[in-house]
């Protein structure tokens, strides 16, 4: 064999050389022994032997020679050295027979050190090998809370149960992510034939995405699949070209670069009016535009009080809105196919959609990514998809006020709280409603259960049995069980209505069609170029409430003064110091962000009861939480356990 491969591998090894010293990097191999804390920090298990990645050898275990290989493995030796001679055997040998025998590597963090077989490693690197056979060692460091250290934990726990050790992500969260998208759980071991199914579909993936420019981007591959995968989902990459798989991905592509943004959600708290441009003002003068907008339900009016609220107020901006608008409803989608649902709603003419369940969220933002030309918006919550806007209402603040009127009328018994699904939103309802109970009644106890654990009815009798006279159901009336709804106050046998939140759709639905009508809302999406999420509250007039009589004129009066005070920005439910059940989270006079309201997963400390697991939920609250749960409920609950 001539030394052309060796005398190339070498030019590869100088040219990388010469780069690291430019950029005032170390040029040479990174070396384990330099990096790892103390031993007594960390702990080492044997693996056996696997397949590792090739890109994610970053250097060897002792300082040895290292200095022989540049940082990309390529050798630095000269040409006539003994160093180069052996090389260029092995090189001969992988070509001849192909290299088999396993390197002895250590992996930690997700990186794989070389104590033997640097060499190998090299020549193998140099053919553009993507796997390499190895005797790995694993060496666990310190469990600390870390954000790095705790995605590398979910990464160990991921391989435990699936075999897989390419992937990587940049934030919490994603392996479990990736198993729901897949319908997986975290207790589920994988089959052979499902892993060689994800592999392949991984590294056509990689190879498309990685061509398209995906390596300029501070993405990781696995970052961006989970983007796809959430729009398309996994049958998507199943007997696909990757010209096919290139066209996907382009029409996906900001959906993935938005997973660049460190807060990659833009919440608008308020509608504002953006003033039109002096074309938009000659356009909407010459020809008013007529807006022709679907309301895509999972349920219907007659057995669902949530979509009811919805088709209210879709009849309500239709009055209001007359010769600008046309509405068309379409009902229970989920009992058909709610993409072959979205589709006929815009081949119906509809330039505007509203899916009005979380549950519709994947068809909608599968209908969003084919259709660009069309706004498609999904009430839920903490959304970071590009290509629809979510829109939900604040109801916390009510709920707050309602507490303050609880915690007035409670004295020495304990307060009732009812919950639907432990989602995104809701939880900031019972933790506004907890404070509101304790600002007026410090010593009070919030006793909390769930409807979707057993029923409304079963909940209630758990509530009255623990005590509670005054119980906060849920915010709609439920078919069939109107006492389900608002606060009310249980005595003698009778109940008696105090006081009741109130959906407003149809000022919701006015407001985000006139955004629409006036292209302030396209304007937002543009100037952003984040997820747009519409979150209004009483400033907005899109969400209120109302007291009986028997509520005494007071704590009325009290009521009126907090809501006025939270409509002026004066009041803020969550302004600390605040408390959970487990100690102190925030401190002196700070305010949790939108986005940490959204996401809150903790019960405020005067709360008894706790966030059900999966498990504990029936089938419809099931398949809400697979789209917006909060953390603790849901079956991809972070575990943990360090290995399996």
């Amino acid at each position: 064999m001539s030394d052309s491969e060796y005398r190339e591998a070498l030019k590869r090894g100088q040219r990388e050389y010469r780069a690291c010293l430019s950029r005032g990097e170390y040029p040479y191999l990174s070396v384990l022994d330099e990096i790892l804390p103390p031993l007594s920090q960390s702990t080492e298990r044997d693996l056996g032997i696997r397949q590792i990645p090739m890109e994610w050898i970053a250097g060897t275990r002792h300082k040895g020679r290292a200095d022989l290989f540049a940082r990309n493995f390529m050798p630095l030796a000269a040409d006539n050295t003994e160093f180069a001679v052996k090389w260029e055997r092995l090189c001969q040998s992988h070509l001849d027979e192909g290299i088999r025998e396993p390197v002895k590597a250590y992996e930690y963090l997700n990186r794989y050190y070389i104590e033997e077989g640097n060499k190998r490693v090299s020549v193998l690197r140099f053919f553009d090998a993507v796997t390499v056979p190895a005797h790995v060692f694993r060496i666990l460091p310190e469990k600390k809370d870390f954000p790095e250290l705790k995605r590398y934990f979910e990464l160990i726990d991921f391989y435990a149960i699936s075999g897989i050790n390419c992937l990587e992500f940049s934030k919490s969260g994603s392996c479990a992510a990736l198993l729901s998208v897949l319908g997986k759980t975290k207790d589920q071991s994988w089959t052979d034939d499902d892993r060689q199914k994800f592999l392949a579909a991984y590294y056509i993936f990689k190879d498309v995405y990685d061509k398209m420019g995906g390596k300029s981007l501070s993405l990781t591959v696995g970052d961006a699949m989970l983007a796809y995968l959430k729009v398309y989902g996994p049958e998507s990459l199943k007997d696909k070209s990757p010209q096919q798989i290139q066209e996907t991905i382009s029409r996906v592509w900001e959906e993935i670069t938005l997973q660049q943004e460190e807060d990659p959600i833009d919440i608008k708290l308020d509608p504002v009016e953006k003033k039109p441009n002096l074309i938009t003002k000659v356009l909407s003068a010459a020809e008013p535009r007529l807006i022709k907008a679907a309301f895509i339900h999972d349920g219907s009016p007659e057995e669902s009080s949530w979509t009811r609220g919805h088709e209210q107020g879709r009849l309500f901006v239709e009055q209001a809105l007359k010769d600008q608008i046309r509405t068309t409803p379409y009902m229970n989608a989920l009992q058909s196919d709610p993409d072959a649902v979205i589709h006929q709603a815009i081949q119906d003419g509809n330039t505007v959609i509203f899916t009005t369940s979380p549950r519709l969220l994947p068809a909608a933002l599968k209908a969003a990514v084919e259709n660009q030309n069309i706004t498609v918006f999904n009430c839920s919550l903490n959304q970071s998809h590009r290509y629809i806007r979510t829109y939900y209402p604040r109801m916390y603040e009510v709920k707050f006020i309602i507490g303050a009127i609880a915690g007035a009328m409670a004295g020495d018994m304990p307060v009732g709280y009812l919950c639907d699904y432990p989602i995104f939103g809701q939880i900031a309802g019972i933790n506004a409603f907890a404070l509101g109970v304790q600002m007026v009644n410090p010593r009070a106890k919030v006793l909390l259960e769930w409807s979707s654990v057993g029923g409304v009815g079963e909940a209630i009798g758990r509530l009255t049995e623990r005590g509670a006279r005054l119980i906060s159901s849920q915010d709609l009336v439920r078919l069939g069980e109107w006492r389900s709804f608002g606060l009310s106050l249980f005595e003698n046998g009778k109940q008696i209505n105090l006081a009741t939140p109130l959906w407003q759709w149809g000022a919701y639905y006015q407001e985000l069609l006139r955004l629409v009508k006036n292209h302030s809302e396209e304007t937002d999406y543009k100037e952003t170029g984040k997820a747009l999420n519409y979150y209004w509250g009483l400033s907005a007039g899109v969400v209120d409430f109302s007291c009986s009589e028997d509520v005494p004129a007071s704590t009325r009066k009290l009521a009126g003064l907090l809501k006025n005070s939270i409509r002026a920005g004066i009041c803020n439910p969550f302004r600390g110091p605040l408390y959970t059940q487990n100690g102190k989270v925030l401190e002196n006079d700070e305010l949790l962000t939108p986005l940490q309201v959204m996401e809150m997963d903790f019960l405020n400390g005067n709360v008894v009861g706790q966030i059900p697991s999966y498990t504990e939920l029936n089938e419809t609250a099931r398949a809400t939480v697979d789209q917006v749960g909060v953390k603790p409920a849901t079956k991809q609950e972070d575990s943990q356990t360090g290995e399996a």
